[in-house]
């Protein structure tokens, strides 16, 4: 199954891709705000121009001084669709994907109980050269929980490699980086 998003309100239509072939044209009429589209099935310029894209942000990131910081992986209970995210240095603010939003982890899914900045995941570096993940709720509607507890206003926690956090009804892993 593939996901095509609506270029008007982001919406995501789900189809099987199996069932057409390379090059084809499809069209779609988008369930959320009527718009009709078409897309082409196989490769297209857009995928050639986003792999190009892609070399020249790696380039970038490349020659800056990179570190594996650990990554996000969200799960979405609806599709299950796997999603994973890098980390970096300082605050991670998490939430759901909206057009125009900027910020640094954003989960693409139709969950209206995920807030579109729900919590912040902190990466800083210990005395010892370790890595410190702390987790914060940030104000969201309906909270924040890791492990299945909740996370009150002010709390800060200390989470480690594995640490399951809830928000709404998505699922993130914690993946901690390999310290040496």
């Amino acid at each position: 199954m593939k996901r095509v998003r609506c270029p008007k309100c982001d919406h995501f239509i789900q189809f099987d891709e199996t069932k057409y072939a390379d090059g084809q044209s499809l069209v779609f009429v988008c369930d959320n705000c009527q718009k009709q589209f078409g897309i082409r099935i196989g490769v297209s310029k857009l995928r050639a121009l986003q792999r190009e894209e892609n070399k020249a942000e790696s380039a970038n990131l490349e020659s800056q001084e990179t570190e594996q910081l650990g990554t996000i992986v969200a799960v979405e209970n609806v599709f299950g669709f796997r999603q994973e995210y890098p980390l970096q240095l300082g605050d991670n603010i998490i939430g759901r994907r909206n057009k125009g939003d900027e910020i640094h982890i954003p989960i693409e899914t139709n969950d209206p109980s995920m807030d579109r900045r729900h919590c912040i995941l902190n990466v800083k570096r210990g005395k010892n050269g370790n890595i410190i993940y702390t987790l914060r709720d940030n104000d969201s509607i309906t909270g924040t929980f890791l492990m299945n507890e909740i996370l009150g206003a002010k709390d800060r926690v200390r989470i480690e490699d594995g640490a399951i956090i809830t928000l709404g009804a998505t699922t993130l892993i914690l993946h901690a980086a390999d310290v040496d």
